[in-house]
């Protein structure tokens, strides 16, 4: 069978998607190590390639975006000092209005690296209109939320065919501990 580059090259490019989207030697989504945008597009299901700062914009359209965290949402910090290639991670529990929590990677050093993977970790709305457009997250290193303000511009719903991970969340995750990182200061 002959093929013609153009074929070939869709070829290619699929297999080179498949890649990213299921990191090799990884058994586990929270086996992996790697960066922010290959974890949240497996995590989520939602298929944005890209910069995690150009997520926001290239969901314009093709996803419904908004400013309410939803389990399953991808939530698209914008591009700032701290993260110039932004940062994207999935929301995997909703503890209150206020306090959800995150599955994400390359955030907190493990073992001294960055780039593995966390489960349920807590993000806080700290945005003064309750509107989720800056937050703090918790930090391995601190043990708790980090001091850095970030700034977000909202959530990336998935559609009707789009399916979380189903390692997007822990079966006994810590909520008490989520709201005292949020409120105990």
């Amino acid at each position: 069978m002959r093929y013609s580059i153009r074929h070939l090259g869709g070829i290619v490019g699929a297999a080179l998607a498949l890649v990213a989207v299921a990191p090799a030697a990884a058994s586990s989504l929270l086996d992996y190590v790697g960066q922010c945008v290959p974890f949240a597009r497996a995590a989520s299901g939602i298929q944005i390639y890209g910069d995690a700062w150009t997520w926001w914009d290239q969901a314009e359209g093709r996803y419904d975006r908004g400013d309410q965290p939803k389990v399953g949402a991808v939530i698209a910090f914008a591009k700032q000092a701290r993260l110039p290639l932004g940062h994207v991670a999935v929301v995997s529990r909703i503890v209150e209005r206020r306090v959800v929590m995150l599955t994400h990677a390359n955030w907190s050093r493990q073992n001294g690296e960055r780039g593995h993977a966390e489960q349920d970790v807590t993000l806080f709305d700290v945005s003064s209109d309750n509107d989720w457009s800056e937050v703090r997250v918790w930090y391995r290193d601190s043990d708790g939320l980090g001091s850095t303000t970030y700034r977000v511009n909202g959530f990336i719903y998935p559609d009707r065919r789009t399916h979380a991970a189903r390692e997007l969340t822990g079966t006994q995750p810590d909520y008490v501990g989520a709201l005292i990182d949020a409120y105990a200061r």
